[in-house]
């Protein structure tokens, strides 16, 4: 499977001057969003994500999500594993599960993002599992940006890589863009303009 590919034909792999959530400007940017709105394409990376997690053996009985990024992702992924979704949001700043939501004692959830770039929005959900009782087994995303390692891969993850390096991270292929602070960045010296195209600060 070509995910890189897959991102360009959905027009979801962008090239231009680009603002992340972290703060720092890209060249490029992964707009998950295109790719998953087309329920086939989304359960046909869903189920190659699937496969991967069963092959590893570990044991999932849920998936729970991030708002709201990974929101199709995840419920897409719990679907092909057939076990249970859920999703953390924000309230006040902080990642939280209401909505009716349980977490059982002792089940076990992958945490399920659309990208991971450093993990931290994934980090804050697992510890709102985890606060709720549940065991994390592992992280998922469609696409990693190369700061963490995922699963099947030798390279060391980067020092601002936030996921544990005991749980293992599924992901479909790496994306590994320059990335630039605002002072540094070569696009703005150029005289452009950062665009934030995600779904944060909009």
């Amino acid at each position: 499977m070509n995910v890189e590919q897959i991102y360009k034909d959905s027009s979801a792999l962008l090239e231009g001057h680009f603002k992340l959530s972290s703060g720092n400007h890209s060249g490029f940017y992964l707009q998950s969003a295109k790719v998953l709105e087309d329920p086939k394409t989304a359960k046909l990376l869903a189920e190659a994500l699937a496969a991967q997690i069963k092959a590893s053996g570990i044991q999932v009985d849920a998936v729970c999500s991030p708002a709201l990024g990974g929101l199709i992702a995840g419920f897409a992924l719990a679907t092909a594993l057939d076990v249970r979704f859920i999703f953390a949001e924000r309230v006040d700043g902080q990642m939280t599960i209401r909505r009716g939501f349980e977490v059982q004692k002792g089940e076990k959830y992958i945490i399920c993002e659309d990208i991971i770039t450093t993990g931290g929005s994934a980090l804050e959900a697992a510890n709102q599992v985890e606060a709720d009782g549940g065991v994390i087994a592992g992280y998922a995303a469609l696409a990693n940006r190369g700061f963490c390692t995922r699963n099947g891969c030798s390279t060391d993850p980067k020092v601002n890589c936030k996921l544990p390096r005991n749980l293992p991270l599924f992901a479909l292929e790496d994306f590994t863009f320059e990335m630039y602070t605002p002072e540094e960045c070569p696009l703005c010296k150029a005289g452009s303009v950062a665009y934030k195209p995600g779904s944060r600060g909009n």
